[in-house]
């Protein structure tokens, strides 16, 4: 690893400078920023959108591109290079493959540069066409490193990238916030979700499989309860129109109001139909919570679930298998416990917010440890 130049005494004991490069408005974008700055590094933040509901610490310094328009990730790419080239950062941390990606990519930063891929950056943006997938490859190989929330994301970036070095960084879950809290004991088991109401994430599936469950414990009390909105909600309350008052849609709510929500459920459920998903940053603040949950075998989220013990992995669109993944649940209060449990300390030991800043300290360190041997490689090139 390179020295870390001198400029007081944080950075000589090991703290650094980094300039991250992403979307302001993004939860993930301002958590990651803070909780650097916690862990006292001196951090500062290009970006090219303004700032949203989410609020930044005091310590970490915004820049704001000066062109907000469509095409700013090709016309802000000069002050960028000026904007880095100023604060001198140790680290340069670009988020997004694409949009971000490009600026970087644009800007020729000669700091050493990790770029986190996010999911729709290297899931959707490569297969539109020849074109697209050109421009992704392009910029991830203008970076130093790669960094991906998730193994098997890490998979589909070397389609792209081949064999470049790849970190694995999680979104992890601040187990200070998302904590087990006592259930209702008023017999009723409760069912639910915390997602965008789009059919990709299998809203329909569940509301088609808490229907079985609930069909056939008609004596017992059963609620679905879901948390979000989005363009399918209509569709989705005209399908559950026939369950009475059993199935509540509660709205979006935010992001510091999710405990509170996850409080109130015995089982948590994501039933996403789709092929690939980067993450699954939900389940693991339901299994930081104590719920055992029931998810399909979309890449990302079974990822995060060790099956049979943290909770139920069914095939995707099969509301058969989840109905009775949701049974098993709904008629054990012990295998509930015991699951939740295990969820618990499943995200204790892999997933927790300390443990995915010190992986991305470490992905920082690697980073630039490879810009300083690629930097010794051409030093010996150039004097052969």
């Amino acid at each position: 690893m390179q020295a870390l130049p001198d400029a007081g005494p944080d950075r000589r004991c090991g703290t650094m400078r980094v300039l991250l490069v992403g979307a302001a408005p993004s939860i993930h974008m301002v958590r990651w920023a803070n909780g650097l700055a916690e862990r006292g590094h001196d951090v500062h933040l290009a970006t090219a959108h303004r700032p949203g509901r989410h609020t930044f610490s005091r310590d970490v310094h915004l820049h704001l591109a000066p062109d907000l328009c469509a095409g700013r990730y090709l016309t802000d790419a000069w002050w960028l290079r000026r904007l880095a080239d100023s604060v001198d950062p140790d680290i340069v941390n670009v988020h997004f493959a694409t949009g971000y990606g490009l600026m970087a990519r644009l800007a020729h930063i000669r700091q050493p540069t990790l770029l986190s891929v996010w999911g729709a950056d290297i899931y959707d943006t490569p297969r539109r066409n020849a074109a697209a997938a050109r421009i992704v490859r392009d910029n991830l190989a203008a970076a130093t490193r790669l960094a991906s929330t998730s193994l098997c994301m890490a998979d589909v970036i070397r389609h792209y990238a081949g064999r470049r070095p790849i970190s694995i960084t999680p979104f992890g879950v601040d187990t200070d916030e998302f904590v087990p809290s006592p259930r209702p004991e008023d017999g009723v088991v409760r069912v639910g979700t915390v997602k965008a109401l789009f059919a990709k994430y299998g809203i329909d599936d569940l509301i088609r499989a808490f229907a079985v469950v609930r069909e056939q414990r008609a004596d017992q009390g059963l609620e679905l309860h879901l948390y979000g909105e989005g363009p399918d909600e209509g569709a989705l309350r005209e399908l559950a129109s026939g369950l009475d008052q059993s199935v509540i849609f509660h709205g979006a709510v935010p992001h510091e109001e999710v405990p509170k929500a996850l409080a109130g459920l015995d089982v948590f459920a994501a039933l996403s139909t789709l092929d690939s998903e980067s993450f699954g940053v939900a389940i693991l603040e339901a299994g930081a919570c104590g719920l055992p949950v029931v998810v399909t075998d979309t890449d990302g989220p079974a990822e995060v679930v060790e099956q049979g013990r943290t909770g139920l992995i069914v095939p995707r669109r099969d509301v058969g298998a989840a109905a009775a993944a949701l049974e098993r649940l709904v008629d054990s209060s012990d295998l509930r416990r015991r699951m939740g449990q295990a969820g618990r300390h499943h995200v204790l030991a892999h997933y927790s917010w300390k443990l995915s800043l010190e992986l991305m300290e470490q992905a920082y360190r690697d980073t630039i440890h490879d810009a300083s041997r690629s930097s010794e490689r051409r030093g010996r090139h150039c004097g052969s």
